[in-house]
């Protein structure tokens, strides 16, 4: 079965270079693939802010679960790369890939509007909602190029602007109680209840290209 996790999590100041952490993603991929599932395919899309990331990951929920496990171990050991990472949403069974390899991008976008006031700020579950439609529009304009490198070319998201998630959006949910982290997340997960969530808030959809 396929399962899609989107992810957000604030950079380490102590991080000098981003692309670090698509490296690091990388060879954890490799290893699940060799140790433990040689058949599992990983896809999906990392979006590099100059303060955080969004995560985009598609896979068997073996996979992803290990994923999870990772990133829980990161903050308990505080390894230096990510910080306070959130779940937007983990998606089940679904029919097939929208993203068709893993790609990263480093976004060159201003770090935070000064005038931003997160007392006019939407409520989480619409914030998600509009989140998740960019991403996969997003996931949808990717497969006009098969071919594109495993770091995409600015060409490719200059053509679709409004697709890009505001920094301040990202910052704004990190901060939103109803978003679990990875340990919570897993906590219910390895439960003896074994409770299974799509996220603090739930969307579902049979289709890889809607929320």
């Amino acid at each position: 079965m396929l399962h899609r996790l989107v992810l957000l999590a604030k950079i380490s100041p102590d991080l000098a270079d981003k692309k670090d952490l698509a490296e690091y993603w990388e060879q954890l991929f490799v290893k699940l693939q060799h140790s433990y599932f040689q058949s599992e395919g990983i896809t999906g899309l990392l979006l590099l802010y100059p303060t955080c990331i969004v995560h985009i990951l598609e896979s068997s929920s073996d996979v992803l679960y290990n994923i999870l496990r990772d990133l829980r171990n990161m903050e308990q050991q505080q390894r230096v790369l990510i910080l306070d990472a959130k779940i937007l949403i983990m998606s089940h069974n679904l029919p097939s890939r929208l993203f068709q390899q893993w790609h990263y991008k480093v976004l060159n976008v201003p770090e935070r509007r000064l005038d931003y006031d997160t007392s006019q700020e939407e409520s989480a579950e619409t914030l998600t909602h509009e989140c998740l439609t960019a991403l996969l529009k997003i996931g949808k304009h990717l497969l006009k190029y098969p071919k594109s490198p495993k770091n995409l070319p600015d060409t490719i998201l200059e053509k679709v602007p409004d697709l890009i998630i505001p920094q301040d959006t990202i910052c704004y949910l990190l901060t939103c109680q109803e978003l679990l982290s990875p340990a919570q997340y897993l906590q219910f997960f390895d439960s003896p209840l074994n409770i299974q969530m799509d996220s603090g808030i739930v969307f579902r959809s049979e289709d890889p290209t809607t929320v």
